[in-house]
Parts: C-alpha cells; structure tokens; sequence
C-alpha cells in the first residue's frame, strides 16, 4: 500500500494506489489541479477518520490542518458565482445548526454524496454544540465533490454573529485559540448567496429584498465580505415572508418581511415555480407559504435541544415535483460504532485513527 504525506501538515497518510489512479480521473476533482486534488482527498479522508469515536467529539484535524482545507475550500468556492446553477434531482437541507448527529442521519436516509446531490441552505453553526465537526465535513466533501455539493451562505455565516451564538466559544474551547474561528470566518465570505435549480427553483438562506428585481441584480453584488447590516446581500440571508402585503420591517432587526404579492411578482418576472429558503423553524420541518411561492425548509429536529420540532429535508425530482422527508432528532447511542459506521464506509483501507477522549462542552456554550 503507498505511503504519503499531507503536505504541509506532518500527517502520516496511507492511500492505495487505485485510490489516487480513481481520484485523478473523477471529473470533478478534475476542475482542481490534481495536486491539489490529492492533498484534499487525503484531508477529507483524515477528517473522515477522525471526527468521531468516544462519547465526546475532538477536533478532526489540527490546526493547520484545518487552515489548508479552509484556503482550499475558498479556492473552490471563489470559482463559483454569486447565484450557483445546479440540476436536479437534487436534496435540499436547510439550517442544521451544529446537530452534528442529525446530519450524519440525514446522510444515512437520503445517501451520500457524490450518489446524493445536495444544497445547504446555510446556518450550518452555531446554537449546537457540534458546529465545527459539521462545518469540517461539508467544506471537506465541497471540495472533494464540487460539482455535487452547493453550500450556501446563511445569516450565521459571519463573524458578528458567530462570535455570539456559540461557533466562536466552541472552537475556543477544542482549541484553546481563535485562529480555526478566523480560518472559517474567512471562508464564509466565499460562499454562494444562491443557486438556481433546472432554472425554475431559486434557492437562498432568507428571502427576498425590495432592491431585488432579477436574479441578475445578485451576480452584481461582492460577496467576498462580511455580511453588512443593510441592502440586498443583507436582505437575502435575513428577510422572512409573512402574510401581510408588501414590505414590511423585520422583527429580526436585519432584511424585511415580504408578502405574497412580492413573491408572486419575483417569481413571475423571473420564471421561477419556487422561492426556496430556510432560516425559520416550524413544527413539521418545513412550511408552504404565499399560495406555494414560497417554501421553507429546516433541517434541525429538536432544535436546540427544547422545541421539540421535526427536521425536515426537501427533495426536487427531475420532474421538478416536490416531496419532503422528515425525522425527529436521533440521541447519541451508547456504541459509538453506530454513529462511526456511515463514516467508515467511504474510508480507503488503512486509514485509521482513533483520536482521544475530551471533556463536553461546558453547558453553557453548548446550551446557546
């Protein structure tokens, strides 16, 4: 079996050669330099390995470690425009929120990526107790399957707000320094505000914005930012619908509350069937609004830990008809084998690695 090394990071790795040979011919790797490529896949894999095992999660990789898969996921994601093209069929997951389990149960009832393609919604941390475990993978499985993973930008996205809702005590609590904190609120910036599916289903975190007429006024924005308190790329990762016509202020203190007329119009003047977003929670998972213009889905059951809510994902066939699949919020099992198992199973032969017991996190941070 060949022996490697992750560059730059100083972990022993072990890659069979019909690994690499696979790797060097998937087509989307092959949007990457294939050095690149091969330093990604080895990160992904060690991550794989090393995310769980014991009762309490560690951090996966080292820091520096987790430096390069964040500057490569922004070499991903700067490549890719403001609003994403993505085809169906397609599963769509809205807030997840650091319920690290749940999303490895999502994984497990919809399928893996690259058999599964996915969007995220966004507001992927905070609130949970497992934000960095959830943020590692799925900036992991970005860059390994680009073409098959669409991650959008959510409103927690940010360093204003990640700072306070939990993300930012978390990962000084794993540790012991900000610098994973900076590294991924870095990598934030890049991320896509949406995506559009078969040209007929737009997706973003929030809604909408009175300074949005087309789908084009987005690709005009940059991005690459810290997300400001006002105008339209505030609006998209904050704005709600509600059931008053036209536009109304936030309760939230950021974007606006939109009505059924306004999201009739856009719909209509830009083809759409659909406004997809997240960034709301409702009882059942997810939530017809504005005569089926709009639709919300939220992928966090239980939501921290006291709303008693069902999770829900969304799927969109080829035939653009849609369906939902929801689950309520899976409790961590006594044998850890059960929850290392879907893991496992994309693992090459060889990688293996047990990290070590730590403490939970305080209450406190966990609880936030």
């Amino acid at each position: 079996m060949a022996q490697g090394l992750l560059t730059g990071i100083g972990i022993p790795m072990q890659m069979p050669p019909e690994a690499k040979t696979a790797l060097s011919q998937s087509p989307d790797v092959a949007l990457l330099k294939l050095p690149t490529a091969q330093r990604l896949w080895e990160a992904a894999m060690q991550f794989l390995s090393n995310v769980v095992g014991g009762q309490a999660p560690t951090p996966a990789l080292p820091e520096a470690a987790v430096k390069r898969l964040c500057d490569l996921g922004c070499e991903v994601l700067a490549n890719e425009p403001n609003v994403q093209t993505v085809d169906s069929p397609v599963t769509i997951v809205g807030d997840i929120h650091g319920q690290f389990l749940d999303l490895l149960q999502i994984f497990d009832a919809m399928g893996s990526a690259p058999e599964t393609n996915y969007v995220f919604l966004g507001d992927y941390i905070d609130r949970g107790s497992q934000s960095l475990e959830i943020i590692q993978l799925l900036v992991a499985l970005k860059i390994r399957y680009p073409s098959r993973v669409t991650l959008l930008r959510g409103n927690h996205e940010c360093r204003a707000v990640s700072q306070v809702f939990g993300f930012y005590d978390e990962v000084l609590w794993k540790y012991r320094s900000s610098s994973v904190w900076n590294y991924f609120t870095d990598l934030f910036d890049y991320l896509p505000l949406g995506c559009l599916i078969d040209g007929k289903v737009f997706c973003t975190h929030g809604g909408l914005s009175p300074s949005l007429n087309a789908l084009d006024d987005i690709d005009k924005l940059d991005r690459v930012q810290e997300l400001p308190h006002d105008g339209l790329l505030c609006d998209l990762l904050w704005s709600d619908p509600c059931d008053e016509y036209g536009w109304g202020l936030s309760p939230r203190g950021a974007g606006y509350a939109f009505g059924p007329d306004v999201s009739e119009k856009f719909n209509y003047e830009n083809g759409l069937m659909l406004l997809c977003r997240a960034h709301q929670v409702f009882m059942e998972g997810y939530s017809w609004a504005h005569d089926r213009n709009v639709v919300t889905v939220f992928s966090a059951p239980n939501y921290g830990g006291r709303v008693g809510n069902h999770g829900a994902v969304m799927t969109v066939s080829a035939e653009l008809e849609f369906g939902f699949h929801q689950f309520t919020s899976c409790s961590r099992p006594a044998d850890a084998d059960r929850e290392r198992q879907p893991l496992d199973q994309a693992l090459p032969e060889g990688i293996l690695w047990q990290p070590p017991a730590t403490a939970p996190l305080p209450q406190m941070i966990a609880s936030l």
